[in-house]
């Protein structure tokens, strides 16, 4: 119980943190947002117009001090008011990201989940079978893959099977044409259009798990257990994923909870490269729009995430690992 009042109590301080520097990050942007509406309207907005736009976002001509509006931030919080986007006015900063959240969560999160399963089973056989020709070689390969930008793969990837091969879309998420109305026919498009994407987060993602996994795996075949698992004539197979397995894949799941927390912010650059209507792209779009309210309800969301798929992991490690138990 004490370990789990420990994690809590770091997990709403660490949140706590994350809310005030939300607050304040946004307001150290040069500009404001109503320069940039004023800025896009090339000066069709009259006084008025201008005067109802700073009331819809809660902008005074004598702004309260700093630590009212962070109080009212907080609370508004609470409330579940993020407050209305200024780049899609008028729409409020939580439906901009509902819609947007699941292209990433089904694109991202599931290349992650690929990308980590490939990775450690790949990590975990080079470990067994060291000495082989295949395997030795696999560990170049993964080292090349994870030091690869990955925002070069995807460039690579666009030019060779969109642009040249015409295999797949260029961009964007689904045929404008379609609508989930269409059943099959939409999510077919969906698939199509989110394969390369995804397919160069797997291919780049993969690189590190397999080298990880490996580097974990040998350290575990040296230890003493294992030796004597050996001496009293258990099978391979059952050395292989009772001892080796299940104590070299602990270090990387601290990795892959937090690979999955930062989900939800998208593959930013990928998202960009393919013109995919995910959360990464949304967040470049807000911050070149000065959307206030909007990159801070995308920092909140991908924060919380965070710290939720942490406090899991901390969790996790509760059964996988009977020592975190007695705080060891």
């Amino acid at each position: 119980m004490n370990f789990f009042l420990r994690r809590l109590t770091f997990f709403l301080l660490t949140l706590w943190a994350a809310l005030t520097l939300n607050f304040f990050l946004p307001r150290l942007v040069p500009g404001n947002p109503i320069g940039a509406m004023l800025a896009q309207s090339q000066g069709r907005l009259n006084p008025e117009a201008v005067h109802a736009l700073k009331l819809a976002y809660g902008i005074s001509d004598t702004p309260q001090p700093l630590y009212i509006q962070y109080f009212e931030y907080i609370g508004k919080l609470f409330q579940g008011d993020f407050g209305r986007s200024i780049s899609q006015f008028p729409m409020n900063v939580t439906d901009v990201i509902a819609g947007a959240a699941p292209w990433t969560i089904g694109l991202v999160g599931i290349s992650t989940i690929i990308s980590f399963v490939l990775g450690s089973l790949l990590g975990l056989w080079t470990a067994w079978k060291r000495g082989n020709k295949v395997a030795d070689a696999m560990v170049p390969f993964g080292l090349f893959l994870n030091s690869m930008p990955y925002f070069w793969f995807a460039l690579i990837s666009l030019y060779l099977f969109a642009y040249l091969l015409n295999w797949f879309p260029l961009s964007g998420g689904y045929e404008s044409s379609k609508s989930p109305a269409d059943g099959w026919a939409y999510y077919k498009t969906v698939l199509w259009h989110g394969f390369l994407p995804a397919f160069t987060i797997i291919v780049t993602g993969l690189g590190g798990w397999l080298v990880g996994m490996r580097n974990n795996a040998v350290s575990v075949l040296n230890e003493d257990y294992v030796t004597f698992a050996e001496a009293k004539g258990l099978k391979p197979s059952r050395i292989k994923n009772q001892y080796v397995a299940r104590n070299a894949i602990l270090p990387s799941i601290t990795g892959f909870g937090m690979a999955l927390g930062f989900v939800v912010g998208g593959s930013i650059v990928t998202e960009i490269v393919f013109s995919y209507p995910g959360i990464g792209r949304l967040l470049y779009q807000a911050v070149t729009a000065l959307d206030y309210p909007l990159m801070q309800g995308i920092f909140l969301f991908i924060t919380a995430t965070v710290l939720i798929a942490n406090l899991l992991v901390e969790i996790s490690y509760v059964f996988l690992d009977p020592r975190v138990r007695g705080g060891k």
